[in-house]
């Protein structure tokens, strides 16, 4: 059997918009499952963000039994954790400035927690209460964990940025509104890690 021209050709066109499709599609997808993996890396950053906000309560708590009169310094505790708990962002409309407040305020908590550990060294009882000891562990454990979620996040955002800049996938992601996701960045003097030692 004999196929005409214009069958040849017409199979021909269909098997390249197909392939055109196929391909459109899997990129697509593709994106979309890296989109996703950097919205699960930023709920993890939050959840280990919230995980050291819920330890503060109960440090707090412990301090105030052996330094009342330190008043000022508690006070700056609670109410640098209540900023920082209150400044959220949607993990599917970042942006630089969004991120800039989040990191500020998570910044102003740590310097609290800073300035909480200076004013413990002037306990040695505090030092020794084993239930300070335990958050002591729990604090250091999760800034560890902040570290790692961190990092992790970077990593998946910066898998999905170069997926959708990189040619010819960018006219896909422009097609579909796929946008950069923003990195953690260190501030200045971040070289210089949050006292936690207690």
């Amino acid at each position: 059997m004999k196929l005409s021209k214009g069958l040849i050709t017409l199979l021909i066109v269909l098997g390249v918009i197909l392939i055109i499709f196929l391909w459109v599609k899997n990129s697509y997808n593709s994106m979309v499952q890296q989109e996703e993996q950097v919205t699960t890396a930023w709920s993890q950053v939050e959840n280990v963000y919230q995980r050291r906000a819920d330890l503060i309560p109960n440090l707090v708590a412990t301090v105030k039994g052996y330094a009342s009169h330190e008043r000022e310094t508690l006070e700056g505790v609670v109410n640098a954790r209540a900023k920082a708990t209150q400044t959220t962002i949607d993990p599917t409309n970042m942006t630089p400035q969004a991120m800039e407040k989040f990191q500020q305020a998570q910044g102003e908590l740590s310097q609290a927690l800073g300035r909480l550990m200076v004013v413990v060294e002037r306990y040695p009882d505090l030092k020794a209460n084993q239930n300070f000891l335990e958050l002591q562990s729990q604090l250091e454990g999760t800034e560890n964990r902040i570290t790692v979620e961190r990092q992790k996040y970077n990593e998946s955002a910066r898998v999905f940025n170069t997926t959708i800049r990189m040619f010819p996938k960018n006219m896909i992601a422009g097609m579909f509104g796929f946008e950069r996701k923003i990195y953690f960045e260190a501030k200045e003097g971040a070289d210089v890690a949050p006292v936690v030692e207690f």
